[in-house]
């Protein structure tokens, strides 16, 4: 495709997309490559506020972040799972946690022996048997590998923090690597007549920027990859149907809580995202049920502290760019596709695709092959998440509006529709290997929106009722003991 030698790297774009893939990039490569990171102070960033989940730990770690000195930089917070209010039906509530729930068997998950207690008549949450949720809701947290007195996994947790201040953050990090920063407005794109290849940027000043790689982080806004190369767009707004958000700060709690809230309201669902210093606060909506400044009324009414800025709102489409690289153009971030951040996937999408390029770099020339398999892992994973969020919608037992009518009675993915199928036949449930929701999380969403199994595993059948009842008695004491012992999450917050 071309044999040209990628010595100079292009990221068009800063905030959070652009700062973490010139992090990566600068911290792996930075001595065989010269980067550049082309932003514009005039242009804003969407961020107002992120919550991620637990492979950003990673992350951080293979850049060599101290955890103390990034939390203390971004206002940063634990998370430890998402809450979900009225997903169900209204007033119900369940959390989406992170980390294992109960104890796995060879052959056999925990949740058919919890299947079983139930038709025995237990009347016990399945979240009865999960560190993280029993922690949340106690407002815990410590860093706990394993829980005492069995061999069963402790807390898995990943952070709240200020969008804006990480990219901050990550820029004097990069920078430090050799990174060089340049101010200014794109102009234009220009092509090579020949290859099609992105030769150079033309800037407002009438500067040109040329290089071999270009990576596009701009935004929604897809200057490269879509306004440029045109790869096309693969509109998934007939299963998601929200294309907008509202969002506000507001002022911090006395006690901020260590897990994220999605709160369903008539045609969408509001955030809730605690910082050291602020509540992040938004609403995901359909314009077709809902205006947006009736959207806007809904928010403010449903603050839980008082707002410190006027609400923003934000237009956007659920989909994917078709190729995510083309040509020397790859796009990172909201350039390559949105998923509203129901399940805080956005930053995770992006350290995945910077990771991917990493291992898929072409520096002795640009290859299809290579191209066609970056371009089938991204779609993979952007399906698979795609689903996943799907799911929340379709679940819904409401019956109150136009918009959770619709979300009920939509056809849905085939993909999906196996697995839904599946579980509630036989409570088992199967991920591809790569998916980022595991099994548990999947478990956890069905469950806690009513889709629960008809069967279980016949292996839970060679233990007596008494002795299924001893296993969750003993497994809920032992995790009620952990939390017991754990400080506060404030605790943790002031020690920072």
């Amino acid at each position: 495709m071309s044999s040209t030698k990628i010595q100079k790297v292009v990221i068009v774009g800063g905030g959070t997309a652009g700062w973490i893939t010139a992090s990566l990039l600068a911290k792996v490569l930075g001595k065989s490559l010269n980067i550049s990171l082309v932003e514009s102070d005039q242009i804003g960033t969407i961020g107002v506020g992120e919550a991620t989940i637990p492979p950003i730990i990673n992350f951080n770690n293979a850049l060599g972040i101290s955890e103390a000195e990034f939390l203390k930089a971004t206002k940063g917070t634990i998370k430890l799972g998402i809450e979900f209010d009225n997903w169900g039906q209204q007033n119900d509530s369940y959390m989406h946690a992170f980390g294992e729930i109960g104890k796995n068997f060879p052959f056999c998950d925990f949740h058919h022996f919890y299947t079983k207690s139930k038709q025995l008549g237990s009347d016990s949450s399945f979240w009865d048997y999960s560190l993280n949720y029993q922690a949340a809701k106690n407002n815990k947290f410590a860093k706990i590998a394993k829980i005492e007195g069995i061999n069963l996994p402790g807390v898995s947790y990943a952070y709240h923090f200020d969008a804006g201040l990480y990219a901050q953050f990550l820029r004097k990090f990069s920078e430090n690597l050799g990174v060089k920063r340049i101010e200014g407005m794109v102009q234009n794109v220009e092509l090579n007549n020949n290859t099609g290849f992105v030769d150079s940027l033309l800037m407002a000043d009438g500067s040109t920027i040329a290089g071999d790689l270009f990576i596009d982080c701009t935004g929604l806004a897809a200057l490269l990859i879509d306004k440029a190369l045109n790869v096309g767009f693969d509109d998934w707004s007939h299963w998601l149907p929200c294309d907008r958000a509202i969002a506000v700060p507001s002022e911090s709690s006395k006690s901020i809580i260590p897990y994220t809230r999605a709160i369903a309201h008539q045609s969408g669902w509001q955030w809730q995202i605690p910082l050291q210093n602020r509540i992040g606060n938004g609403l995901v909506y359909s314009s077709k049920h809902m205006t947006d400044e009736q959207a806007q009324t809904v928010l403010l009414d449903h603050l839980s502290t008082k707002a410190l800025a006027e609400p923003k709102v934000i237009r956007f489409k659920t989909g994917r760019r078709r190729k995510q690289w083309y040509r020397n153009v790859v796009s990172i971030g909201l350039s390559s596709g949105f998923f509203e951040p129901l399940e805080s996937t956005s930053l995770h999408l992006i350290q995945t695709a910077a990771i991917r390029l990493l291992k898929f770099f072409p520096h002795n020339g640009i290859q299809l092959e290579e191209v066609a398999e970056f371009n089938q892992q991204s779609k993979a994973e952007y399906i698979s998440i795609r689903d996943f969020i799907i799911l929340h919608y379709k679940l819904t037992k409401r019956d109150d509006s136009a918009f959770w009518r619709q979300c009920r009675q939509m056809e849905i993915p085939k993909t999906l529709q196996q697995k839904l199928t599946l579980f509630r036949k036989t409570g088992k449930v199967f991920c591809q290997q790569g998916d980022l929701f595991t099994d548990i999380a999947w478990k956890q969403v069905m469950i806690g929106q009513g889709n629960m199994p008809q069967d279980h595993h016949p292996l839970v059948n060679s233990l007596s009722s008494e002795q299924i009842e001893d296993l969750m008695a003993n497994l809920k004491t032992l995790i009620n003991r952990t939390v017991e012992k754990m400080p506060s999450h404030q605790d943790f917050i002031n020690s920072l």
